[in-house]
């Protein structure tokens, strides 16, 4: 699958945005298909997380993510059910809060159509996104502009 890509603009700083972000073991309180992340290691600005999902069917991973910047965060896989997951999230300050590109490459490890994976990719990662936005305005009580 080629590199998929959504952009929001969410009504927050950076930081508040990254706070979100890097609050891993929050994710199952906001994302429906997370069941669990547990923060396996933890060292000054990177992370090694387990996810584990209910997509199709249950999978699990391990994430290396790393903070390479007040509004970079990139990860690779370290071990689960992809051949291949690697990405990052890129904030930018706007006028309007902060521009917030997620971008993902993204293999399944099992044979799986790959217009299932498109479907899924096309559904889920704009709902992703969303769904962050969401989160974030509302710890921070605000909401975007119309």
């Amino acid at each position: 699958m080629p590199v998929a890509t959504h952009k929001a603009v969410i009504n927050a700083t950076i930081e508040q945005v990254m706070a979100v972000i890097t609050d891993f073991e929050s994710y199952p309180s906001f994302l429906p298909e997370m069941e669990e992340a547990k923060i396996l290691k933890s060292e000054e600005g990177c992370w090694e997380v387990e996810f584990r999902i209910q997509i199709i069917r249950r999978l699990s991973y391990t994430l290396r993510l790393v903070r390479e910047g007040p509004g970079l965060l990139t990860w690779v896989l370290i071990d689960g059910a992809f051949q291949t997951n690697k990405g990052s999230w890129s904030l930018e300050s706007t006028e309007d809060g902060t521009s917030a590109v997620y971008q993902i490459d993204l293999q399944i490890g099992h044979f799986v159509p790959s217009s299932i994976v498109r479907s899924l990719v096309g559904r889920t990662l704009p709902e992703t996104v969303s769904r962050f936005k969401i989160e974030t305005e509302r710890r921070t009580g605000t909401s975007s502009p119309s």
